[in-house]
């Protein structure tokens, strides 16, 4: 919605195998199966458009076990014939807190919850999600618009939902930005994003390019396909430096948390560790004794020892730390493909250097990457044609 734009413009087998229990038994968690998730459905407990799927069409199909860990839930799945994931960020529908407005309002099915109250409790949560203040006309992505024989299910799901900082990311964020994941649906606590090609150290390349996009292994079309993934992780670190209201700040930056799309789009698949500035702030102001006390993962503060705080700026970037645990791996060495003159090669290692040495990694850092990397792009087009 336009206000919203108003907001912010500017595993292992044993993994698997209890990953695959809490899909399938029916006395562990919701996961998804037809006899414990589907009675809450059909109970009216829980609601969502992808219980439709599993309960009623047979739709939506377990595949394997992505991820499980700390209770986090990531699965894959079949929806209609197309891969997708499941996440949750925790295994069971009552691991979440209730909606205390439900509770006295059980004899009307939540109907009498008045629609004002709702909202204030949405805005409540969203701001301690995401340390943003938003307008009530910008929440209706994460809200239910319509009140029926299922609101109850409804507002106690949406709850669930908002609860994941994640969600809330991905949900606000899907129509401003193309380098995060779209949510195509739910059922209870549990979403639905699409599936793409992440990334891993276990690949040459780090991302699995072959996977996605049919580029040939090696040689020239990888060096063309790894130019393009730089850019496009440039892109991504510009849009999410100047296009909001607040900087997003990345602070788990590592291949596994990003995929490509066919066209060689770098997308978030992973932003349980994002956080717009004012979040950022709070989460580094801290007492410490001494600079590594203010490291946040990846994402940096000093330590003032004149009263033994943190400093809420962050005294790195985004850029700094891509450049430093990505492109360092693809640039360090010369590109396979004789292709890119040498000189440029030099050139576009050195700067990633800097970059990666450099905490702040100035916007002449950053211009001067896109230059290279947009040279590196002619060079090797130019030989194809």
């Amino acid at each position: 919605p336009a206000s919203w734009a108003a907001s912010l413009a500017r595993g292992s087998g044993s993994r698997l195998s209890v990953c695959r229990s809490l899909w399938l038994h029916p006395g562990v968690g919701q996961c998804g199966t037809r006899r414990s998730r589907c009675q809450d459905y059909r109970g009216g407990a829980l609601t969502g458009d992808l219980c439709e799927e599993l309960c009623v069409a047979g739709k939506l199909l377990y595949r394997r076990c992505l991820y499980y860990e700390r209770g986090k839930k990531v699965l894959q799945a079949d929806w209609r014939g197309r891969p997708v994931v499941l996440k949750s960020k925790s295994e069971a529908f009552s691991s979440f807190q209730p909606l205390g407005l439900l509770e006295g309002a059980a004899e009307e099915g939540g109907q009498g919850v008045p629609e004002a109250e709702l909202l204030l409790m949405v805005a409540g949560q969203v701001k301690s999600a995401l340390g943003l203040e938003l307008p009530n006309s910008s929440l209706s992505p994460l809200w239910p618009g319509r009140r029926g024989a299922r609101w109850r299910g409804q507002l106690a799901s949406a709850w669930a939902l908002l609860q994941q900082e994640e969600y809330v990311y991905f949900s606000l964020l899907q129509d401003w930005s193309r380098h995060v994941l779209p949510v195509l649906g739910s059922c209870g606590h549990f979403y639905a994003v699409e599936y793409l090609a992440a990334g891993s150290p276990r690949h040459g390349a780090l991302f699995p390019l072959d996977e996605a996009t049919g580029a040939p292994r090696g040689g020239q079309g990888q060096a063309k396909a790894v130019s393009d993934i730089a850019l496009s992780f440039l892109d991504m670190v510009n849009h999410f430096h100047s296009d909001f209201s607040h900087r997003l700040h990345l602070c788990d930056i590592k291949p596994e948390n990003f995929a490509i799309r066919s066209d060689l789009t770098v997308v978030a698949i992973d932003v349980d560790m994002a956080f717009f500035e004012p979040k950022m702030r709070e989460i580094l102001e801290q007492n410490c004794t001494g600079d590594e006390d203010c490291n946040f993962f990846d994402c940096f503060s000093k330590c003032d020892l004149r009263v033994n705080k943190c400093g809420a700026q962050r005294v790195n970037s985004n850029l700094q730390v891509i450049c430093d645990k990505i492109f360092r791996h693809w640039f360090s060495s010369p590109l396979k493909s004789s292709a890119v003159p040498f000189p440029l090669q030099l050139q576009l290692r050195d700067a990633v250097q800097e970059c990666a040495d450099s905490p702040r990694a100035a916007p002449s850092v950053f211009w001067k990457l896109r230059r290279l990397l947009q040279a590196t792009q002619r060079e090797l087009q130019g030989t194809e044609k």
